[in-house]
């Protein structure tokens, strides 16, 4: 069984990415192979054997701190130390990155590189093609950095500041496509839509494979398939996610929406509601709580106004036996079958939106089926497969 060693950023539930990292390493190790991890500490960070190696945590902004988070993007000696003290110890045949960018930096794919290790790296965003991690200016989608970096600085993507920008910029400078290509002997896109887009921005193609994310089939053991009359919205409450737009659209809408999750527009919303009895703000909830909540729901909606790299709601929801009314947009429409596993809309179009909300209301789908047919095809035991086959085909 080879080594393994599973790099993120941040290793606690925080986020896509994190709940990914967390979940490779349980599927790993439950294959018998020995995982160690490696992450920035945090006050969260899950224990594990290996968190003496962890470099310190760095905040991005002001205070005493904030020069050696401008030095970290490009390659400090204290996760270099640490990384390859980890490499000593541990031996690994293979490291798989996942989000490394900024707290961690690509740094530590060139030193596994430089000491013959192979390197997979699965991609969660479009860091590696966009110095703002998510190709939008201004809440519109940009893709000017594909053919001239120096837009990041042009247009102040970052925080609206030419500071700020300049440091992405120099960022993406460094680590740019030649150099990650060099230390990288995969990239794993997880949806056909981020694979196109690696080649739209001159990644060698025999470099990258497309591999859809996958679910842990423990978490949807025991789902009741019976559902009540709403419907629902997961996520994070910021502009990207298009929740505005959904409330924009529901408002004359007589059907029960709940709204699960929290960010910087909650407040904004909930006025914006104005006690309309139609809709619920749940706030942030566990993974029981949002898998009851999504699972007795008669659909949720994913109107997302970014290019999502996929969708892990969605693919969460898809599993549960909910089909997924989601915006054509990036990965998203990739998951929906049209009448079997939901429908799709004009990503920021309100008119769309609520005419496909009553159509959904109004539409059925055999729940049952849906659940058996999408954990079947990704869940983890189909994903294993076809990872070690990525692995094989490098090593």
């Amino acid at each position: 069984m080879a080594k393994i060693l599973v790099v993120n950023k941040f290793y606690y539930r925080r986020g896509g990415d994190c709940i990914y990292t967390i979940d490779l390493v349980g599927l790993l190790q439950s294959h018998g192979h020995d995982v160690a991890v490696f992450a920035m500490q945090h006050p969260e960070t899950l224990q594990t054997p290996w968190n003496k190696y962890f470099p310190e945590e760095v905040k991005f902004g002001l205070g005493t701190s904030s020069f050696k988070a401008i030095l970290r993007p490009f390659g400090t000696a204290d996760v270099i130390q640490k990384f390859n003290a980890l490499l000593d110890d541990f031996k690994p045949d293979i490291v798989h990155l996942n989000n490394i960018h900024s707290q961690l930096s690509p740094v530590i794919a060139e030193v596994a590189h430089g000491r013959g290790i192979k390197v997979f790296w699965t991609l969660h965003d479009h860091k590696l093609l966009c110095p703002r991690y998510d190709c939008l200016r201004n809440g519109t989608i940009c893709e000017q950095c594909l053919d001239n970096l120096h837009n990041v600085v042009k247009h102040k993507c970052l925080k609206n500041s030419y500071i700020a920008s300049f440091i992405a910029y120099f960022e993406a400078k460094k680590w740019n496509r030649d150099r990650l290509e060099k230390c990288t002997d995969q990239f794993i896109a997880p949806s056909q839509y981020m694979l196109k887009k690696m080649k739209s921005g001159r990644f060698t193609s025999p470099k990258i494979t497309q591999l859809y994310h996958f679910v842990d089939e423990k978490k949807y053991e025991n789902v009741d398939y019976k559902k009540e009359d709403y419907y629902c919205f997961v996520g994070r409450l910021s502009p990207e996610k298009g929740v505005a737009t959904l409330i924009e659209a529901v408002a004359q809408l007589p059907y029960k929406l709940k709204i699960v999750g929290d960010g910087p527009l909650k407040e904004e919303l909930i006025t914006k509601v104005n006690k309309n009895a139609f809709v619920e703000f749940l706030g942030f909830k566990s993974w029981e709580e949002v898998k009851t909540i999504v699972g007795k729901a008669r659909f949720i909606v994913v109107p997302s106004e970014c290019n999502e790299v996929l969708g892990l709601v969605a693919l969460e929801a898809l599993c549960l036996g909910t089909p997924v009314l989601g915006a054509r947009i990036g990965g998203i429409p990739e998951l929906i079958e049209e009448g079997f596993s939901g429908m799709t809309f004009e990503s920021r179009d309100v008119e769309d939106l609520k005419v496909k909300i009553e159509m959904m209301w109004n539409a059925r789908f055999d729940y049952e089926t849906l659940a058996e047919y999408s954990l079947q095809k990704y869940g983890s035991e189909s994903y294993y497969r076809q990872l070690m086959n990525i692995y094989k085909q490098s090593v």
